[in-house]
């Protein structure tokens, strides 16, 4: 959209002439920054409630830079999944305000200010192995404006765990279950609660559970009603979705 039509756009909302929402719909189709080599999707925030996140890998340092550059102008959450040691030192030197959440492979540049955090997600993990993935979840959840809360290392091998933490579960708006090996936890954790569960598998476990397929057709094939499946290990994804449905009963 060329700035002089936005100024007039604005102008006749102001005067009444175009209601805010006819604004908004147009508003909705802005074009995106072309770096080049990335087209920078600026309005998707105001498109589906969450800015572009950016995937490192595969991307240079520079490449990855020039990205967060631009988002930090429009004042949102900057959001880098997969990054490395590397990448994080250098959103460091861009942004005193970055955070480099090493487990989660996630470097953050909040937005300012920050959001207050609403509703209730938890993530639930299997095994330990699986907290990085968890970790992933968690920390894009949080940055969107969920809040988060945690329960590490309650899969089925020791299943009396779980059944301890089951009042805590049904607090929660959206439950996310992250496990890798046989992938049954999710389908134990939808029957025992009524709240939307998100399943992750990972790819933790031996030969033949085949890099995490085993766990994911594990989890496509659950008997527990009101159970989604995510990719293997797409923490970023689960985490995306919970803070949806976790917002739902607060947007306007």
């Amino acid at each position: 959209m060329d700035p002089s039509v936005l100024h007039d756009l604005l102008l006749s909302v102001q005067n009444g002439a175009v209601s805010v929402e006819h604004a908004l719909h147009r508003l909705r189709t802005l074009p995106y920054a072309d770096l080049g080599f990335a087209k920078v999707d600026h309005h998707r925030a105001l498109r589906h409630g969450a800015p572009e996140a950016i995937f490192c890998e595969g991307k240079t340092e520079a490449q990855i830079l020039k990205i967060a550059r631009g988002l930090r102008k429009h004042k949102v959450p900057v959001l880098a999944t997969r990054a490395d040691d590397r990448v994080a030192l250098a959103l460091k030197r861009l942004s005193r305000k970055a955070v480099y959440h090493r487990e989660a492979r996630i470097v953050v540049i909040p937005s300012t200010p920050p959001k207050p955090l609403q509703g209730d997600i938890v993530v639930v993990t299997a095994g330990t192995a699986d907290i990085p993935v968890a970790e992933e979840a968690k920390v894009t959840a949080m940055t969107l404006g969920s809040a988060v809360d945690t329960l590490f290392d309650v899969g089925v091998a020791g299943v009396h765990r779980l059944f301890d933490q089951v009042d805590r579960l049904r607090q929660a708006r959206v439950v996310i279950v992250v496990a890798g090996m046989d992938g049954v936890l999710p389908t134990v954790v939808g029957g025992l609660i009524p709240t939307p569960v998100i399943a992750v598998p990972t790819s933790r476990g031996y030969g033949a559970h085949f890099g995490g397929l085993a766990p994911l057709l594990t989890m496509l094939n659950a008997c527990s009603a009101g159970i989604g499946v995510v990719n293997i290990d797409n923490g970023f994804g689960a985490g995306h979705l919970a803070h949806r449905i976790n917002t739902l009963v607060t947007r306007p």
